[in-house]
């Protein structure tokens, strides 16, 4: 048994008792959150994004809405189907592959990406695991590339981290340099680069018309 992480049969029994366990396809909560996580993109498009535990896609979409490629896991096939469904009725997107598998397993067959997006999955490990995970999507990071981590910042009993716990692994990973954060009441975001960080108005060129 894997002791890492939360094991699979925990997320397929919160399926089973609803399509949508976390109520993101309805909650103006959820569309607020999703809102900035997109917002906070410093890029406005992707190569190739990593997004563990897609749940019903919701962000999903969005991703892929700025990207060429994504690749979206979840250890539920339910949920991976829904994913399917949603990005193929959705036009506009970019590929979009669906995987069964979660953070903390072994990379093989991954590949390489720009941005990686960790959604409210961090806190499902073990914080040893957690930092093996970290660092090896550094590792598979793009010089430049980004890391954006998202999480609810109130208690939640079952899980192995708090959403504090794992920002601040996040922040003592090696190889990564914080770029922009935001927080409020509810939950904790931060987008990291891997390797040092450049301002988005760098990147698009407006200090040097500045100068």
């Amino acid at each position: 048994m894997n002791t890492s992480r939360l094991p699979d049969g925990y997320f397929e029994r919160l399926y089973r008792t609803a399509s949508d366990p976390w109520g993101l396809q309805d909650r103006w909560y959820e569309r607020r959150k999703y809102a900035l996580t997109v917002a906070s993109l410093p890029q406005q498009r992707y190569r190739r994004v990593l997004e563990p535990g897609c749940s019903v896609g919701v962000l999903t979409a969005m991703l892929a809405a700025r990207c060429d490629e994504l690749i979206a896991t979840d250890v539920v096939e339910s949920a991976l189907g829904v994913t399917e469904q949603r990005v193929a009725s959705t036009p506009g997107l970019g590929t979009v592959q669906c995987r069964r598998w979660a953070l903390g397993s072994p990379w093989a067959r991954l590949g390489r990406f720009d941005l990686v997006v960790l959604s409210e999955v961090g806190y499902y490990l073990q914080a040893e695991a957690l930092q093996a995970s970290l660092d090896t999507i550094v590792d598979h990071l793009d010089p430049g590339g980004h890391l954006l981590c998202v999480h609810w910042q109130h208690p939640a009993p079952d899980y192995p981290l708090t959403g504090a716990q794992v920002h601040r692994i996040a922040h003592s990973t090696a190889g990564l340099s914080p770029l922009a954060s935001y927080r409020d009441p509810d939950f904790h975001l931060d987008v990291f680069t891997r390797g040092p960080a450049s301002s988005v108005a760098a990147l698009d060129g407006l200090l040097d018309q500045a100068d």
